[in-house]
């Protein structure tokens, strides 16, 4: 049986606010944290329903919760929880040597876009993959669809876990194409295998090696 092909997905003008919104939501929730959630409820004015209710579910949670807390919060999901993990070329490739080239190969994108990280940066941590759709659309939507497995399960995961982050990820999943079929097929295989691994005995699931977060959202 032939395989149906997906209409090449186009993005939006509401895109890139949408995206830059989303990065600012999932970077550390310092002392920065009420201006970001002010200006997430001024974007959220801007952008569909679907995407904008879960952000402003997040920064009403935000409020109540405080940064102290919710830094707390964030550490306990990102850091300690195996399967919420933020980190998008570890769902395609694991702890390895093929996950170092992704790593790679996504520095040169941004290099392309005149981005440059920091050392203690991770090109892979999806607040600075969303920070780069916002000012990059066609090429940062490229990279989101490329990792379209790993983000539905790290929102199912969140969901799963009643995380404060889960509102977010369906903001996330509501810019981006429905799942395929053989997508929806490389959930369920992460979900009951884990990604690939070199090492025996690997816990598929550990997160990867730590680095420090991402800021949020300021000029590269």
């Amino acid at each position: 049986m032939r395989k149906r092909l997906r209409p090449a997905a186009r993005t939006r003008p509401w895109h890139p606010v949408a995206w830059q919104t989303q990065s600012l939501l999932l970077a550390y929730p310092d002392d920065d944290l009420p201006g970001r959630l002010a200006l997430a409820r001024r974007a959220a004015a801007t952008l569909p329903h679907d995407v904008a209710r879960p952000l402003l579910d997040f920064a009403a949670h935000a409020e109540r919760t405080g940064p102290d807390a919710l830094a707390a919060a964030y550490v306990d999901t990102f850091d300690h929880r195996k399967r919420c993990c933020p980190y998008l070329t570890y769902y395609a490739h694991g702890d390895t040597r093929k996950r170092g080239l992704a790593l790679v190969r996504l520095k040169q994108a941004y290099a392309r876009a005149g981005w440059r990280l920091s050392d203690d940066e991770l090109p892979d941590h999806l607040a600075v993959v969303l920070e780069f759709a916002g000012t990059e659309p066609a090429a940062g939507h490229r990279l989101l669809t490329e990792h379209r497995a790993g983000l539905e399960l790290l929102r199912l995961s969140l969901r799963d876990a009643d995380s404060p982050w889960a509102p977010v990820l369906a903001s996330v999943s509501a810019t981006l194409p429905a799942l395929a079929g053989d997508e929806r097929e490389a959930v369920a295989r992460l979900a009951a295998e884990g990604p690939p691994e070199e090492q025996v005995g690997l816990d598929p699931y550990a997160p990867p090696h730590p680095a420090p977060v991402p800021p949020a959202g300021g000029p590269r």
